[in-house]
């Protein structure tokens, strides 16, 4: 079943870029005692994710965090290396990008969904959630196909 508003983030271990090397991050290092945005695209560098998702979150960084939102997490399953090139290309500066190679934490919320037709296998849903100290207190979740719910306006029209 998929995570709901009102519950607590699972225990699990996303990877960023630091020093040039994949990083631990547990979640409770990202999450605990914090506010934070999380949005999770299907993939690095694919076209929404590249054209509109990402980008929403770069242009408006400042006004999320001005939202008394401490930190804006971007995950996918793609690796840590993906992840902060992708940012890089991006300019995602302001964003944590992490990388859930194995789609473990995927997994763990029910979030996944099956790429496989476009060759992509396992994938994240598209999703946007807030998340204060590591309890989710807004989910949207996008319908197949759709980016409405999930795009950076909407989750600061929602703060």
């Amino acid at each position: 079943m998929a995570i709901q508003e009102g519950d607590k983030l699972p225990e699990a271990t996303l990877y960023v870029m630091e020093d040039g090397k994949p990083t631990p991050k547990a979640t409770q290092d990202l999450f605990g005692g914090k506010r934070v945005v999380l949005f999770a695209v299907p993939g690095a560098f694919t076209p929404t994710c590249s054209q509109a998702h990402l980008p929403g979150y770069v242009v408006n960084a400042d006004a999320i965090k001005g939202k008394g939102v401490d930190s804006i997490v971007c995950v996918s399953v793609n690796d840590a290396f993906v992840m902060d090139s992708w940012g890089e290309e991006k300019n995602a500066d302001e964003i944590i990008m992490a990388g859930d190679g194995n789609g473990e934490f995927t997994a763990a919320i029910g979030l996944e969904m099956d790429g496989s037709g476009f060759g992509l296998g396992t994938r994240s849903q598209r999703y946007a959630m807030i998340v204060d100290d590591g309890v989710v207190t807004k989910l949207a979740v996008e319908a197949p196909g759709q980016f409405e719910v999930s795009k950076a306006e909407s989750i600061l029209e929602a703060l």
